[in-house]
């Protein structure tokens, strides 16, 4: 079975602690449990309005047994703090101070000029550039000129249910790795949706979140990564 990673963004729990101004429940010791449980690598959005984790946290996760992604708008103080803190990879996102959680894809082929130097100087940092964008052609090949050597893939609009999106997903996997790029994918996965998505051959790794903290609440963390696991080691099977 060609075996597909499994990324666990923790932000939640970070907004959960961060409701009440208590240092609990702590976004490492949740990272820690996430790895015992099958994560393979942990993801943190530093958003700039510190608004669910913090540069601290970002710091001590850098410790943890597993690569840690740090997701983060293409700004110089956000590359300054990865070229500090030196993850495992950079996963550039767009980013809004007003929206609930990310909307969309990056403008990699409109924003080249900005997004190139970020991209460069994490390369140099020994950090791995991801560039979160839409599963659209023209932006696969703008990223691949950037010089990231990954894309994640939005699945947002096919997990809000919009036709034809999973079909736009399979092909846009298959041109990305055609390029040269290593394909992940996220945004609004869950049990009843992720399946269509870890079957797509090209998909390396999935970076799932929101869903996994909520159901956390009912059936705990652990359990909640391993049955996701389940479902994406089954549909990697099947194919």
């Amino acid at each position: 079975m060609n075996r597909q990673r499994l990324g666990i963004n923790l932000d939640h729990v970070a907004t959960l602690r961060n409701a009440r101004g208590a240092p609990y429940p702590d976004p490492i010791r949740a990272a820690h449990l996430a790895v015992e449980a099958g994560a393979d690598g942990i993801t943190l959005h530093l958003r700039e309005d510190r608004r669910h984790v913090r540069d601290e946290d970002i710091r001590r996760a850098r410790d943890l047994p597993v690569p840690l992604n740090m997701e983060m708008a293409a700004t110089e103080e956000m590359v300054g703090i990865a070229c500090g803190v030196r993850p495992h990879a950079c996963c550039l996102v767009p980013e809004r101070r007003a929206e609930i959680t990310t909307e969309g894809g990056l403008d990699a082929a409109g924003t080249r000029n900005a997004l190139g130097p970020c991209i460069a100087r994490l390369g140099d940092a020994g950090i791995r550039v991801s560039l979160f964008i839409d599963p659209d052609e023209h932006q696969l090949r703008a990223a691949a000129d950037l010089g990231a050597p990954v894309v994640e893939l939005h699945t947002g609009a096919y997990a809000d249910g919009k036709a034809g999106e999973l079909e736009r997903l399979v092909e846009a996997a298959r041109i990305a790795a055609s390029l040269g790029l290593e394909v992940h994918a996220g945004h609004g996965l869950t049990f009843d949706n992720v399946r269509p998505i870890a079957g797509i051959p090209a998909v390396r790794e999935l970076n799932i979140g929101h869903f996994i903290v909520g159901e956390a609440v009912f059936i705990g963390l652990a359990e909640a990564i391993r049955r996701m696991r389940a479902i994406m080691d089954a549909a990697r099977r099947s194919r």
